[in-house]
């Protein structure tokens, strides 16, 4: 390597000094961005993960001492990245029980700005997202239920995927709002985001939130976003604000997007259900009782949050779950007309004497646009857009419905190409090209594929290692069969039928030119390359079953697809179901 290794491609490529000189970085590292560090040096790509998420072989604190456990195993999104070549460098501090966006409530201390040590880094994921910033990892895991994934992204110049609810599994996460909860991405590109999520996404039978999304993608003829009318944008006493969101805009406007205003109000009005309806009864559902036992082991602020929810009553629950639905009603048409929904993704920075002062009234300001998303089942995407007058960095988030966020990430990676801007707070460059996802109208060759490289299955990370990227779902046209192929690893056969075919979901990998004869050495008999009929008229390339092939085999049609196969199968312990 010329320059110590930041991003996922840099690590692949990464020599025992390089390994070595990471190791005495760590070492270096501020002391309150890790709770705990892993074994120094070693293979894999170093992860992050923020310490609500189990990894084995670490306690997990939730920024709690009392709140201590030993889990048996890995959260089910760390096993997923482990298996796939990562490897766990530490723990992450973090708002204690995920509850803020400042980054400031823990007693292992606050992770320092790398911009101005004077002010927050944001939260509640702190330290994953100082960790990224600072280079020492090129990817870590947060949790977002009220915009923890994306606040602390702004705060440290780097990208925060929020997925889908449900997309990445929520197995081995200590809940806040377990009906909200998200686990949540903070890497220096957003392929590397997309890449993280490729493998830890896809459903877990043991988590009942996780579910299988079809992702949509932009509608052809230019991307069309959204954006707030200028009255309804607060700043909170900012005067650069409305002169850093211009420029935020010029850089959408730049990709060629069709940018039209519209009144926010009714997601603001979501938003403000967050704190002020029935949802923190939820935190008080996961920790209360806690608490309660450990009033003096647990952060003031914090704990008069979560026992506020002592005072909801069911009415107010279900009162609170009208209003939602009825708003989510209003805001529906939204997606209709555009691909997405830009915002800031905070309306300014706040200094750690500010907060101090007014701890909650200044944390809500930090949520205006983040509140209303996990409420709203939307996903999002934070990214960096540039640097305010004072050399805090400034960003943007773009929000979309459930199963966007390969079309947000399309977008974003653009946004942050023509931002032009350094890695992080690491100084580094870098090339433009390799900050936009891969697309269908980029250089490679689109491949369907149907079972264990779909996101999130056994051979997905074997795909991002030839540097493919997932494209979009798909469905096929119903002329099709699925069969349970032999093997060591189950494998669906894909069978073009005369009669009684159905629609069976795949995916769409884009993959390099030089990299398919790798992908094709992997595939084994009875599967091929072939041409593959999608639902809406279209041809792809994908894998089939050679005629014959399927003698035998178990039919699965009736799920629709793999993933459903494999959660029925799950669920009866069952090979064929």
């Amino acid at each position: 390597m010329t320059q110590r290794p930041l991003t996922i491609s840099d690590w692949r490529q990464a020599t025992a000094a390089d390994r070595a000189a990471h190791a005495a970085r760590l070492d270096d590292a501020d002391p309150a961005i890790f709770i705990a560090r892993g074994p120094a040096g070693g293979d894999g790509i170093p992860l992050a993960v923020k310490d609500n998420i189990d990894a084995a072989g670490f306690a997990t604190t939730a920024a709690c001492p009392a709140y201590a456990y030993k889990p048996e195993a890995s959260a089910t999104a760390v096993a997923r990245l482990e298996a796939a070549g990562f490897r766990v460098a530490g723990k992450t501090n973090l708002d204690q029980f995920a509850t803020g966006l400042v980054g400031v409530r823990s007693p292992y201390g606050v992770p320092a700005n790398p911009f101005d040590p004077a002010c927050i880094p944001g939260g509640s994921s702190s330290g994953s997202a100082v960790a990224v910033a600072r280079g020492l990892v090129p990817v870590a895991l947060g949790t977002d239920t009220a915009g923890s994934g994306r606040v602390p992204a702004m705060m440290n110049n780097i990208v925060g995927l929020k997925p889908s609810r449900g997309l990445v599994p929520a197995t081995g996460v200590v809940p806040a709002c377990r009906s909200l909860d998200c686990v949540s991405i903070f890497a220096l590109t957003v392929p590397d985001a997309l890449a993280a999520l490729a493998i830890a996404g896809g459903p877990d039978t043991v988590d009942p939130f996780s579910r299988a999304l079809r992702q949509r993608l932009p509608r052809p003829g230019g991307w069309r976003v959204a954006v707030p009318h200028a009255a309804a944008l607060p700043w909170f006493g900012d005067g650069f604000g409305p002169e850093w969101w211009a420029a935020a805009l010029d850089l959408l406007r730049r990709t060629g997007a069709t940018v039209e205003e519209i009144d926010p109000a009714p997601f603001l009005a979501a938003a403000a259900l967050l704190y002020d309806g029935p949802w923190v009864a939820e935190r008080t559902a996961a920790v209360g009782d806690f608490i309660d036992a450990h009033w003096d082991a647990c952060d003031p602020v914090v704990r008069a949050i979560v026992r506020s929810g002592r005072a909801r009553s069911a009415t107010d629950t279900f009162a609170g779950l009208y209003r939602l639905a009825a708003i989510a009603a209003e805001t529906a048409p939204t997606w209709d007309r555009y691909d997405a929904l830009m915002v800031p993704t905070a309306p300014r920075h706040w200094t750690l004497a500010e907060v101090a002062a007014e701890p909650v009234a200044r944390n809500s300001a930090l949520g205006t646009w983040t509140n209303f998303v996990n409420l709203l089942d939307l996903a999002a995407l934070a990214v960096p857009t540039g640097f305010h007058r004072n050399g805090l960095p400034i960003g943007a988030t773009l929000i979309g419905p459930t199963g966007s966020d390969l079309a947000l990430a399309a977008i974003g990676g653009v946004v942050h190409a023509l931002a032009g801007l350094p890695l992080g707070a690491t100084g580094a460059a870098a090339d433009p090209a390799s900050l936009r996802p891969a697309r269908a109208s980029g250089p490679g060759v689109e491949v369907a594929v149907f079972g264990a490289h779909l996101t999130g299955e056994p051979r997905s990370a074997a795909l991002i290692a030839l540097g493919a990227a997932p494209v979009r779902t798909i469905r096929t046209a119903s002329r099709y069969r699925m069969v349970l192929l032999e093997g060591a690893m189950p494998r669906p056969g894909l069978v073009l039928t005369e009669r009684d075919g159905v629609a069976i979901e795949g995916e769409v990998w884009l993959v390099p030119e030089p990299a398919l004869p790798g992908l094709l050495a992997e595939v084994r008999a009875p599967l091929a390359l072939g041409l593959v009929a999608l639902d809406d008229g279209s041809e792809v390339r994908g894998f089939v079953c050679a005629a014959g092939g399927e003698a035998g085999a178990p039919d699965i049609s009736r799920f629709g697809g793999w993933r459903a196969w494999r959660q029925a199968a799950a669920k009866t312990q069952s090979p064929t179901v």
